[in-house]
């Protein structure tokens, strides 16, 4: 089976990943789907998307199970697909559920220095994970909608959100809290303690789409240095360890979907002209294709994906933000987390002219 057909099955056979309600996890997979369209032309990648979506998307733009007063971050990732939507489409119910999103945004609580705080129930915490849920959608909108503010508002909240991350070796944190409420918090600084490979990775995809938005604006520098301490972290089965910046932690493992944004964000960076950062992102994709695309029971899987992590209490445990704290989360196969970012860097591979399918 090509990697081609392992998508095409994978999509076929996709159930939501929250019951239908509109979410995260399922915006990997229609995210991972528009690219593969815009980068193929093939049908069957917007059959997918349209196929799944239509299931959450009502005439007047409800979203299947969204609460907006939820504040949740994570909910406005999957609303990317709807540009792709009403651009092929011409129907207005995916403005109209745009629309509602951005409403979310307008209304969503923010930290005294103008960032989205991560959710209603994480207070005052910024997470690299929501600068990539948010911010590109943000801009898409204003873009689409002729509202420079919007536009200005996303560039200053990623600036701000990457002074207050800025780790080691070029690296960002996990996660800053701005009134150190919280036991993982610094006291001086607010941060957490770890560079979570997946949480670099959800960066490292927004800081590259929002190059590819706005690219007389973008932080290209901040861009290319992030990518350039990336490159310096990757083992040399082309993979990224769970914790980005202690290969000799014990039990630090190469993680599949960490490696799958970095390869998508290091394949479109080098498409885009931002350094020869191409051959890095191959490496990664023959990699994650040779060491992580395994049969399992007689079904070709993804595998090596952790499942979760986070900052803070949830599901009655909490996560401390220590390095070992990021290895003790369960590994998983074909979670759309990793499956949606490998999608991603296949239509970069398209694209890269390196082979016509993927």
């Amino acid at each position: 089976m090509s990697v081609s057909d392992y998508f095409d099955a994978f999509a076929g056979r996709y159930t939501p990943y929250k019951g239908g309600s509109w979410c995260y996890e399922d915006g990997c997979i229609y995210r991972g789907l528009v690219l593969l369209h815009e980068a193929t032309g093939e049908a069957r990648w917007f059959d997918h998307l349209k196929r799944l979506t239509d299931a959450q998307i009502a005439p007047d733009g409800t979203l299947a199970g969204y609460d907006a007063g939820e504040f949740n971050i994570d909910h406005i990732l999957a609303g990317r697909c709807l540009f792709h939507l009403s651009d092929r489409t011409g129907d207005p119910r995916y403005m109209r559920a745009a629309a509602r999103l951005a409403g979310q945004l307008a209304e969503h609580p923010r930290t005294a220095a103008g960032n989205y705080w991560h959710k209603k129930r994480y207070p005052e915490q910024v997470w690299l994970d929501g600068l990539y849920m948010g911010l590109p959608f943000q801009i898409e909108y204003g873009l689409a909608t002729g509202a420079p503010a919007l536009i200005d508002d996303a560039l200053a909240q990623l600036g701000r959100a990457l002074e207050l991350t800025t780790g080691p070796e070029g690296l960002y944190v996990h996660g800053y809290d701005a009134v150190r409420a919280q036991g993982w918090a610094d006291p001086q600084s607010g941060q957490s303690a770890a560079v979570w490979a997946r949480a670099v990775g959800w960066l490292a995809m927004a800081l590259v789409d929002i190059c590819a938005l706005l690219p007389d604006r973008a932080p290209r520098a901040r861009t290319r240095a992030l990518l350039d301490a990336v490159i310096a972290q990757q083992g040399a089965s082309g993979l990224w360890p769970q914790v980005l910046d202690a290969a000799g932690l014990p039990g630090n493992y190469e993680e599949s979907s960490a490696s799958a944004m970095f390869a998508y964000a290091l394949l479109r960076a080098g498409r885009l002209g931002l350094g020869p950062y191409g051959a890095a992102g191959r490496a990664g994709w023959e990699g994650l294709l040779s060491n992580r695309l395994q049969p399992v029971g007689g079904e070709l899987q993804l595998t090596g994906i952790c499942h979760v992590a986070g900052l803070g209490g949830f599901d009655g445990t909490m996560r401390d933000g220590s390095p070992g704290y990021y290895l003790t989360e369960p590994i998983v196969a074909d979670d759309s987390k990793g499956v949606g970012p490998l999608m991603m860097a296949g239509a970069e591979v398209v694209l890269a002219g390196v082979g016509e399918t993927v």
